[in-house]
């Protein structure tokens, strides 16, 4: 081989112009602020598992004879609860006259959904109950 092959298979090292530090100087600064986020995250994250609530809102309305009962679940633990089981129960004299159950798919720690249970007959003529009764660990 000749010496002026041997040259060009000897590149030299490339060097990197302003634009290439701008960047690479971002890119860092961006990956940084992730990883900083995840382990901040991860340090104060409440290791406690879902606490799901659930309130009546607003009166009940009836329209066309039908009686709309609103409520609102809200999960305060720190763990995210899948297949969240909403019941309603209408009660009189200890009998159960009518009854309904929702399921919500996810509940993020600090989320709320609301809802609606629509009954036939009028709640106010006996005992309103709405409840969780189970969820799922995702």
């Amino acid at each position: 081989m000749t010496e002026s092959n041997q040259e060009s298979n000897h590149e030299q090292p490339h060097k990197r112009t302003f634009a290439e530090w701008v960047t690479f100087a971002i890119a860092c600064s961006i990956l940084s602020t992730l990883t900083g986020l995840v382990l901040y995250n991860w340090v104060t994250k409440k290791q406690e598992p879902p606490v799901i609530s659930v309130t009546r809102n607003a009166p009940i309305r009836e329209t066309k004879g039908q009686f709309y009962i609103p409520f609102t679940v809200t999960n305060t633990g720190g763990e995210t609860a899948e297949s969240v089981q909403i019941i309603a129960e209408l009660r009189a004299g200890g009998e159960v006259l009518e009854s309904g159950d929702q399921q919500i798919d996810f509940l993020s720690s600090g989320e709320t959904q609301e809802g609606a249970f629509i009954f036939s007959r009028n709640p106010s003529q006996g005992e309103l109950i709405v409840r969780s009764s189970s969820y799922q660990l995702p």
